[in-house]
């Protein structure tokens, strides 16, 4: 069927507009932790969030007020796991992985890099995004929760003339 009728039409572009303006505000409200890159829960709240507004704009039979009820308890829900999980070590293991060291000392960490199904042009590409020319001239590669990698380029060489002790302030 190509064309229904232009009350289908206009109640999705009605729906629609409503629906958007009601899930900006509820995203602006929450703050910018719901933006944040995404993390495997950031990334199902976001599908969720998707799924919700695409069934309000098309289904006939979620009204409007049920979306956006919808979206207030998944914005809700982010929040307060978001909220738990700064204060509770077992809620944050449970929502985030930890990060994975990919590189030590220019030597790649195979084992790590096989959990995480990294392969060694994916840790070649971050570091020549990382401005380096090859493994040697970087410390380490870590794969973040989110999925980037950050790297961390070498540490300078301590300097032989100046070989004094570093400084400890008294207690």
């Amino acid at each position: 069927m190509l064309f229904d009728s232009w009350q289908g039409i206009g109640r999705v572009i009605l729906v629609g507009t409503l629906a958007y303006l009601a899930l900006v505000l509820l995203l602006r409200v929450s703050g910018k932790r719901t933006l944040s890159k995404l993390n495997a829960f950031d990334f199902v709240v976001t599908v969720a969030l998707g799924s919700i507004l695409a069934t309000v704009l098309l289904s006939k039979d979620v009204a409007l007020v049920e979306g956006v009820v919808a979206f207030s308890l998944l914005v809700a829900l982010q929040w307060l796991i978001a909220w738990l999980s700064v204060r509770s070590r077992v809620v944050s293991s449970a929502v985030k992985s930890d990060p994975t060291l990919l590189l030590y000392r220019g030597r790649l960490l195979t084992a790590a890099m096989k959990r995480q199904r990294v392969t060694r042009e994916e840790v070649m590409a971050a570091v020549r995004g990382g401005g380096h020319a090859g493994l040697e001239a970087v410390h380490a590669v870590v794969l973040e929760t989110d999925g980037s990698f950050s790297v961390i380029g070498s540490a300078p060489e301590p300097d032989a003339s100046n070989s004094a002790l570093p400084f400890v302030p008294p207690p």
